[in-house]
């Protein structure tokens, strides 16, 4: 958030330990981790797996689909916006119910993913023969959209626990901490310990540690906004007329009312903001697998000097939206976003250097530091009080859902760009160049933004 708007910038580090001793910041941040746990584990840190197995790019790519959960998410967030969850709802309220009947199915679903195993072959279900890898696939989706209704509420509790914006962003600063942390164990520490017990017991393990949400969510307290916001706090009928419509077509309505014709601009510059990161994303992993670099370097590199370049990249953008304000560092995380991506092409091109691939994981994790705190502090200035939830759910699925759609389809571009005659690492180089281009048009929608204001709304062009 930028001065222009009259909020201060979200605490640091420091002021987010201070005040662990509050019950509240306490769980936002291990419902931080809860919410990080799953997310790589269908997704990136996936690969890495099914790569070691044999498992084809395409495929690869293909199965990154599952991770669309997080990007339609709003379709079903107005229901939990409005309905108490299943058996759980009544003991712990609507938030806490929704988020530890999502935490369960993520753990369960984890473990099954960690015994089904991404192999090529069949397995004997009730006398019949499933292949295995739809089996897999379909437990990976389960995981991910059970995920997504987690983040679902936790956003909602995040932002109806805060008692003033100073503590919204004391919240979303110890969100943001425990949701880094759970990617550093999903992303590196987990190549490690897989590289010493295997892929089975490290997913295994996954599935146990979604019990720091599960701890969290019984050491929250319920927000006393919750379910209060268009309707009363009572359980609304899936079809009950008039709540249920407003349910699903209210947030949609308030947000193009409050925004008029820029609301168009704002979700499209969402929508392109991270696509670079999003169609690179599945070839990651298996690129470094291809390339030669063992798990142990590529978890070792992510979890030191990757870390403090994420972190770097973090407080960076931080003191450019004081400096600047809003929309330029916005605009400035648009241009640094897409251009890490040229590092990749130039590792493909150089070989398995651990010092190139150490430097290319600097620039990579500086720069999505960088735009990602930019990206969803903008999203989070744009909701609508009275539908935190699902205005949220819509937003963060337009910033990601372009981009999922199509980096399914990353592994059948290597592919294609190898047959024409290329190598392997040829054809990652070229590839990692072009989701580089894909970023031209965002960096072009954030100048309008940045350079334009919506009449009756001062700072929002300028500022976000």
């Amino acid at each position: 958030m930028s001065p222009e708007n009259g909020h201060k910038a979200a605490p640091g580090w420091r002021a987010v330990v201070a005040s662990l001793r509050q019950r509240k910041v306490l769980a936002m941040l291990l419902l931080g981790f809860s919410s990080g746990m799953p997310i790589y584990l269908v997704g990136n840190t996936l690969g890495f797996w099914m790569r070691e197995n044999a498992i084809e790019l395409s495929t690869i790519g293909f199965l990154s689909w599952v991770g669309l959960a997080y990007s339609l998410k709003f379709l079903w967030a107005p229901l939990v916006d409005k309905l108490d969850a299943p058996l759980l709802g009544r003991w712990l309220g609507r938030r806490r119910g929704w988020m530890m009947l999502a935490q369960l199915v993520v753990a369960l679903a984890l473990v099954g993913m960690a015994l089904v195993q991404p192999r090529e072959g069949s397995l004997l279900f009730a006398g019949v023969r499933i292949d295995q890898l739809v089996v897999f696939g379909a437990l990976a989706l389960v995981v991910a959209f059970a995920s997504a209704t987690q983040d679902i509420v936790i956003d909602a509790w995040r932002i109806e626990s805060a008692d003033s914006p100073e503590q919204q962003g004391l919240l979303t600063s110890t969100s943001t901490l425990g949701y880094r942390g759970a990617l550093l164990v999903t992303d590196a520490l987990i190549l490690i310990i897989a590289a010493q017990v295997g892929w089975v017991a490290s997913y295994g393990l996954m599935g146990l540690l979604m019990g720091v949400g599960v701890f969290a969510t019984l050491y929250a307290r319920e927000p006393a906004a919750a379910g209060s916001a268009t309707a009363a706090a009572t359980p609304v009928p899936l079809l009950s007329g008039r709540g249920a419509l407003d349910a699903v077509v209210g947030p949609f309505v308030a947000f193009f009312r409050q925004h008029g014709s820029w609301a168009l601009l704002m979700l499209l510059v969402i929508s392109l903001y991270r696509l670079p990161d999003f169609v690179m994303g599945p070839m990651a992993n298996p690129f470094y697998a291809d390339l030669g670099i063992d798990k142990e370097t590529v978890g070792a590199v992510r979890g030191s000097v990757g870390l403090v370049a994420t972190i770097a990249g973090v407080a960076a953008a931080g003191l450019s939206a004081v400096r600047f304000g809003f929309v330029p560092t916005l605009l400035a995380g648009a241009v640094l976003g897409p251009g890490s991506n040229l590092a990749f092409s130039y590792l493909a091109l150089h070989g398995a250097d651990e010092g190139v691939f150490t430097a290319a994981m600097v620039i990579d994790n500086f720069c999505s530091g960088y735009a990602g705190v930019a990206l969803v502090g903008y999203m989070s200035s744009l909701t609508n009080v009275g539908y935190t939830a699902t205005q949220y759910a819509l937003l963060s699925s337009f910033y990601a859902l372009l981009g999922k759609v199509l980096k399914g389809l990353s592994g059948v571009a290597v592919e294609q760009l190898e047959a024409g005659g290329r190598s392997l690492l040829e054809a990652y180089s070229l590839f990692f160049a072009g989701t580089a281009a894909v970023g031209v048009p965002a960096v072009l929608l954030c100048i309008v933004l940045a350079t334009r204001r919506p009449p009756g709304r001062p700072g929002v062009g300028a500022a976000g």
